[in-house]
């Protein structure tokens, strides 16, 4: 029986790797997969590769916790598309006075584009472009990756990343608004482009720039408060280091911090907008914290804080 059951684990690690070889492959073809229901499929038969051998009962499990990120992703989706759609204005210049405000009449996104963006692409354009793109890939990861391994902890991560999505969700909700990129190009900042992709063209991967430009083409323009971009960079580098030493977790918070560089310097984000990402991924931590820490209480046990969990 041992035999067989090594038989089986074999099986299912080597489907797993061949997932993977084949979401690798897909990426270098088609670019890396923006699309919810594209995310999801991946997610599904990551799953489901995963189930090869094991009982019903926790077959079951794996699709009914797939239901949850589908009903998530699904919830998000509908309200980000129809933020626009609730009567509230667009509001061109609040965010703008709040980043002239902290930069003592400067704007970002002006400065950085004057002094940086020139004809030829520059190793920083490439880096930011590779910055903006992980986007897509980092804080999904640990959706299947840690689904396999641990579902309690998978069950912590995916309290923290639903919370985040629903704080930015009223976020956009609330204060419908025009990045930088649309500001300009109605006049109330001075010829700020869009400069997302050209560190893709630059590898001769145009595929991935167009990656972008589909993405934008799907989701709704005028939900940039709070950035997700920012605030999502924010959670998996809190996820990733949690338990480590400080200077670890100081240094991962260049991932974020490069990531809201990157973000006004394609004129993508308002620096206040990186700035509420972060703080509702904060917001999000808090809130999963205290729920878990309350429901240990009533079952009567005690639960470590997330970040002392360690891999």
């Amino acid at each position: 029986m041992t035999g067989a059951n090594d038989g089986v684990a074999t099986i299912r690690r080597a489907a797993l790797v061949a997932w993977f070889a084949v979401f690798v492959w897909s990426i270098v073809v088609n670019g890396v997969p923006v699309d919810r229901f594209a995310v999801l499929a991946w997610i599904l038969a990551a799953f489901m590769v995963a189930s090869i051998g094991r009982s019903w009962s926790d077959f079951r499990r794996m699709v009914f916790d797939w239901s949850i990120l589908f009903v998530i992703y699904m919830a998000y989706d509908y309200s980000r598309g129809t933020a626009d759609q609730w009567g509230r204005g667009i509001n061109y210049t609040r965010l703008r006075d709040i980043d002239r405000f902290m930069f003592l009449g400067n704007d970002p996104n002006e400065w950085m584009q004057h002094r940086f963006l020139h004809a030829d692409v520059r190793w920083y354009d490439v880096a930011g472009s590779i910055v903006y793109m992980s986007f897509f890939v980092l804080p999904v990861v640990p959706l299947a990756w840690l689904r396999l391994r641990d579902r309690d902890r998978w069950l912590m991560y995916l309290r923290r990343f639903g919370l985040t999505l629903s704080i930015a969700v009223c976020g956009f909700i609330v204060f419908p608004a025009a990045p930088p990129w649309m500001a300009s190009m109605d006049g109330y900042l001075t010829n700020v482009r869009r400069t997302t992709g050209r560190g893709w063209w630059e590898l001769h991967l145009g595929v991935v720039s167009r990656t972008i430009d589909r993405g934008g083409a799907v989701l709704n323009a005028i939900a940039p408060m709070p950035s997700l971009h920012a605030g999502m960079s924010f959670l998996v580098a809190l996820w990733f280091t949690r338990g480590r030493p400080r200077w670890v977790r100081g240094l991962a918070l260049l991932y974020p911090l490069a990531m809201a560089t990157s973000l006004v310097y394609f004129g993508e984000h308002w620096v206040i907008d990186c700035v509420m990402g972060f703080a509702t991924v904060g917001a999000a931590w808090f809130i999963a914290d205290r729920w878990e820490r309350r429901s240990a209480a009533r079952a009567g046990r005690s639960v470590a804080p997330v970040d002392r969990v360690v891999n």
